[in-house]
């Protein structure tokens, strides 16, 4: 997915604040569901982050054109882990491994067939 890096995107000296890197990877596993119709929260359940690392590597500035990658390393029955990185040019950026625990009513539950479908792609 592309991501551009607007103002409210940076810092002071145009630089991508930290946290930002976490919002573009969030909105390329968003934007999976909503390119196909769908949402990424539906009455089965939804998916939130159980735990992350990260690596910064080098700086993204105000206006570049960035890519969000995303990698399924492992799928358990009610968790996913990716990989995901923000690279420009080909340069890798930023990389993230993040694990996503599958939740309804507050528990872990398993993560629909319907929903490996589009996992599996990454």
């Amino acid at each position: 997915m592309k991501i551009r890096v607007y103002y409210e995107d940076t810092d002071a000296a145009g630089i991508v604040y930290y946290a930002n890197y976490l919002k573009f990877c969030e909105r390329a596993r968003s934007e999976a569901f909503f390119s196909r119709g769908l949402s990424p929260q539906s009455d089965d359940g939804y998916f939130v982050v159980k735990r992350l690392e990260a690596e910064y590597l080098k700086p993204a500035g105000l206006g570049e054109l960035l890519d969000v990658n995303s990698e399924l390393l492992e799928k358990k029955a009610a968790s996913i882990t990716l990989l995901q990185s923000v690279s420009r040019d080909g340069e890798k950026l930023f990389e993230m491994r993040v694990k996503l625990a599958f939740l309804k009513e507050g528990r872990p539950v398993r993560i629909p067939a319907s929903l490996y479908s589009i996992i599996s792609e990454w």
